[in-house]
């Protein structure tokens, strides 16, 4: 079997963007950084364990900077997309593979953290899982994320699972008795 690959289509002249930003797209990015440095804050805030180690060290600076450096760092030109060559190149939402590293490794950790409440470990997992579900969603499909309000709702359940501790938050608190 013979395999000929087709000429590469004209691109765009060098002086043209390669990127056009949607319509409210700095405000939605301004907004997931936000976001972002919120849920680093309340990783930060969580209590450490009661004596020193690895997982504490990584719980209160290594995971907190990933969160923040993630949602600070969201790009939708770092999408996934045909290159020149006709072939995909995919996409990294604007985060290296040392943040999400970082980030895919908190439900492997989480039983280390044991003095942490079950509600706490439940809502890390929730804050990771976010964080790296944006920059999926914004590096496989930008279009959708800003067109759809997509990064918006995911800031907003983000903001949800990093709130502050305590038990005015707890998960009845918003139902109102008639």
């Amino acid at each position: 079997m013979t395999l000929a690959h087709l000429p590469a289509p004209a691109g765009p002249p060098d002086d043209a963007p390669s990127y056009e930003l949607w319509e409210g797209e700095p405000e939605a990015l301004a907004e997931a950084a936000a976001a972002g440095r919120r849920a680093a804050a309340w990783v930060r805030s969580l209590p450490g364990p009661p004596a020193p180690g690895p997982a504490g060290t990584w719980l209160s600076k290594e995971l907190p900077a990933a969160i923040e450096t993630a949602m600070g760092s969201l790009d939708p030109e770092d999408c996934t997309h045909l290159g020149p060559d006709g072939r995909i190149v995919y996409g990294a939402g604007g985060v290296d593979v040392a943040i999400m590293e970082t980030l895919v490794y908190v439900p492997c950790v989480l039983s280390e953290l044991d003095w942490l409440t079950p509600d706490q470990q439940v809502r890390l997992l929730a804050v990771a899982s976010i964080v790296t579900g944006a920059v999926r969603l914004l590096s496989d499909a930008p279009d959708s994320a800003t067109l759809h309000g997509l990064r918006t709702r995911l800031c907003v359940v983000l903001d949800h699972a990093a709130r502050p501790d305590g038990p005015e938050w707890h998960c009845n608190s918003n139902i109102r008795s008639n």
